[in-house]
């Protein structure tokens, strides 16, 4: 499928066939119809996005040759304003289905598309958002309520802004309504959010390294509940579990139905294991892997034993015919051995190759020093008899009984056995000394 891409005259990077980039990615429909000749041509509906998450759909009554990433200009109450054309087609109808719209609802029209000086008044509105949102920070923290002021968004003409809050509970804000039309000289429209939405409009990176789901991708919000944790044996840690909007994060719904269908397949934990050795009580378990691991203590870990959540089942299924079994191991069996998950190693430096490090003594009593000396003189020693020739080793021993017979003040001399050199100086060996004539 041949892309080109359209930047209209907002740099959406939305392109005419399905494909997204940007931050329209978030709220994309891939349209596989795209291809099919005179698709568009099958209903007049068309699906408008606008600044954040906000949507809309109206008639193309003037049958205006529009394709995704078209900049139009559309009716509002009051003026007009200027939205991103998102998708064409059949699937705009299975869209307003699914967002709970109904047709004989009032669907307002497509005027035209943007001309130049409606862009220009568009860029303007735009400029204005941050100051405006700034300013009515300060206001809603002058008249003491509750709430944060997360965003503002005019409209295409200027005549109409919409500001984007935050608050726990209700907020009476009618006197915050008067002071902001005073202030800007436009229409107000105060608009809740949650928190989830909150953190998809500032976006940021997640614990798994990757950009927020809410901040790509998402648009629709379920609630997440304690469940969704213990079916999945994660921490019960708030910290852990809670994302960066303070609330449980999304993800944990995205993989609990495997969760549930595999633990069907597990055992009762309830129910304790008899055999010939003892009662064994349920300890812990891998969901996805199908083991199992026991123990003959129902209060902490003691002989545990892992099997599989088949073998389980078939020693329940004795017990209740009043059989028990040698052992829970399968056939004596060795237990199969899990790989080493690397990510539970908290050391990040475990890879690295440690570099020893000479410290220098230049003060204290330098002990450490003085035996690695003596350690590395005796080893060099021994290699250094190692390496003689085996006739200079005879030639040694014979100069040795020379000197044992002849030269009896010098044995008294020399040591009896040979002792470690003290300091570096006598680190090389010394030849014996040759017989006198």
């Amino acid at each position: 499928m041949e892309c080109k891409y359209r930047s209209g005259g907002t740099g959406n990077g939305l392109c005419g066939k399905g494909c997204h980039i940007g931050h329209y990615a978030q709220l994309n429909v891939y349209d596989y119809l795209a291809d099919i000749p005179g698709n568009n041509d099958t209903t007049d509906l068309v699906e408008v996005q606008f600044k954040n998450t906000r949507k809309g759909y109206y008639h193309n009554i003037n049958n205006l040759p529009l394709e995704k990433g078209d900049v139009v200009a559309v009716e509002s109450n009051p003026g007009h304003d200027i939205g991103t054309v998102t998708l064409t087609g059949k699937l705009v109808p299975l869209q307003m289905k699914k967002a709970n719209l109904k047709s004989n609802e009032e669907i307002r029209r497509i005027y035209r598309k943007a001309r130049p000086a409606d862009m220009e008044k568009y860029q303007e509105s735009k400029a204005l958002e941050h100051e405006t949102m700034i300013r009515s920070r300060q206001i809603a923290k002058d008249l003491g309520l509750e709430m944060k002021i997360g965003d503002v968004e005019y409209q295409g003409d200027g005549n109409k802004a919409i500001f984007y809050y935050i608050a726990d509970g209700r907020v009476d804000f009618r006197q915050l309504i008067k002071v902001l039309a005073e202030a800007f000289h436009v229409r107000i429209e105060m608009k809740q959010i949650g928190a989830r939405q909150e953190a998809g409009r500032i976006g940021g990176f997640g614990p798994c390294g990757r950009e927020l789901c809410c901040a790509t991708w998402m648009k629709n919000f379920v609630s997440v509940g304690t469940g969704s944790a213990r079916y999945q044996d994660l921490s019960r840690n708030p910290q852990k579990l809670a994302g960066q909007c303070a609330k449980l994060k999304c993800c944990m719904n995205y993989e609990v139905d495997q969760y549930v269908e595999a633990y069907r397949k597990l055992p009762p934990r309830d129910i304790q294991l008899q055999s010939m050795e003892g009662d064994y009580f349920f300890f812990k378990c891998d969901i996805l892997l199908g083991m199992v691991t026991y123990s003959t203590d129902k209060r902490m870990a003691a002989n545990l034993v892992t099997v599989s959540a088949q073998r389980a089942m078939d020693i329940i299924e004795m017990n209740k015919r009043g059989e028990k079994p040698e052992t829970l191991e399968e056939g004596g069996h060795k237990q199969p051995e899990r790989a080493i998950d690397l990510a539970t190693q908290e050391d990040l430096n475990r890879f690295d190759k440690k570099k020893k490090k000479k410290k220098k003594n230049n003060g204290g009593n330098g002990k450490p020093q003085r035996e690695e000396a003596e350690t590395a003189a005796v080893e060099q020693d021994k290699n250094t008899q190692n390496e003689r020739p085996r006739e200079q080793r005879h030639q040694q021993a014979h100069n040795a009984n020379a000197n044992n017979s002849g030269g009896g003040e010098q044995n008294r001399r020399r040591p009896s056995r040979p002792h470690a050199p003290r300091s570096r100086e006598n680190n090389n060996h010394k030849a014996p000394r040759k017989d006198r004539e």
